[in-house]
C-alpha cells in the first residue's frame, strides 16, 4: 500500500534557494519545462532534495528524543541519520538480509529516508516531489489557474554586511564602518508564492507510516525551506493531506521498547 500526500506550501516570507551566481546576484535554481505553448520555458523552483533534507532533520530530532542517543553514537551513525551518511571503505561485510531488515524495523527514519553506511546504499521508501510554483507557465502541469508569471513571483533582495576581518581592534570610526560594508544580492521567491507539494511512501510499514505522519505534523508547525532561514527566509505554511490515513499506533512506545538494540544496530553502520 502506498500513502500519498498532496497539497500546497505557501511562502510566508521570501524564499532563497541559490544556484548559480550571475555577477553579484545569487540566482534561484532553475529548470526547463515544456510550456503551455509547447515551447521550452525556464522556471525557478525548489528542489525535492531541499525539501527532503528539512524533513529528515525533523525526523532525526524526533528519533533522538525517543532513543536519547546523544553522545552514544559513532560519527558514522550520526551522519547516517542526520545527512544520509557516506560510503567509505570497510573490511566488514556489507549489511544485508536479516540484519538490514532488523535495522529498518528498529529505525523508521532509515526505512523512510534511506542512508549510506556499512558498505552499501540503503534505499528509503519516501519520494519527494519538487516544489513547483503556481504560475502561468506551470498551470497546465499542475491543473490550477494562476494569474502571475514566474517573473512576477520573483524579486532581487539586497543585503549588506560589515567586513572587519582586516581590523584588529574592537572600535571603529564612522569612516571605517562605512568603508567596510559589503553588499550582496539574492533572487528570491516573493512571500505569498504558492508551491505544489507531493510526497509518497511506497509500501511503508505501519511504524514508518505513523512516524512519518508525525514528522509532517511537527514540520508544519515551524516549516522552513531552502537557505538563509537564520535571517528570515523560507518560512512556509504547509497544507497537505492524504486520502489514505496513516495507521494510528503508538510509534513512540514501539521505538523506545528496543532502544538499546537500536543504538547498537546504528553503531554498526
Amino acid at each position: 500500500m502506498n500513502i500519498t500526500w498532496t497539497g500546497t506550501a505557501t511562502a510566508t516570507s521570501s524564499v532563497s534557494h541559490g544556484s548559480e551566481t550571475r555577477g553579484l546576484i545569487t540566482m534561484l535554481r532553475r529548470e526547463t519545462i515544456i510550456g503551455p505553448n509547447y515551447e521550452p520555458v525556464t522556471i525557478p523552483l525548489i528542489s525535492g532534495n531541499a525539501f527532503r533534507g528539512r524533513l529528515r532533520r525533523v525526523a532525526e530530532q524526533q528519533l533522538s528524543e525517543i532513543l536519547q542517543y546523544r553522545g552514544r553514537l559513532t560519527l558514522a551513525a550520526a551522519a547516517a541519520l542526520r545527512s544520509g551518511g557516506s560510503l567509505v571503505k570497510t573490511n566488514a561485510a556489507p549489511i544485508s538480509g536479516s540484519r538490514l531488515a532488523r535495522l529498518r524495523e528498529l529505525i523508521p527514519l532509515i526505512g523512510i529516508f534511506g542512508t549510506a553506511g556499512a558498505g552499501r546504499i540503503i534505499d528509503g521508501c519516501l519520494q519527494v516531489g519538487k516544489l513547483v510554483p503556481y504560475a502561468t507557465e506551470t498551470a497546465h502541469l499542475l491543473g490550477h489557474d494562476a494569474p502571475l508569471s514566474v517573473q512576477d513571483l520573483t524579486q532581487i533582495e539586497t543585503y549588506s554586511r560589515v567586513d572587519d576581518a582586516h581590523r584588529h581592534d574592537a572600535a571603529a570610526t564612522a569612516d571605517d564602518a562605512a568603508g567596510s560594508q559589503l553588499q550582496y544580492r539574492l533572487e528570491t521567491f516573493r512571500a505569498g508564492t504558492t508551491f505544489d507539494v507531493w510526497l509518497n511512501l511506497t509500501s511503508p510499514t505501519d511504524l514508518e507510516a505513523a512516524f512519518f505522519a508525525a514528522v509532517l505534523d511537527r514540520y508544519s508547525h515551524t516549516a522552513t525551506i531552502a537557505g538563509r532561514s537564520a535571517i528570515g527566509h523560507g518560512r512556509l505554511r504547509l497544507d497537505v493531506s492524504s486520502p489514505t490515513p496513516p495507521p494510528t499506533i503508538d510509534w513512540q512506545a514501539e521505538i523506545a521498547a528496543n532502544s538499546a538494540e537500536a543504538i547498537e544496530a546504528l553503531n554498526q553502520l
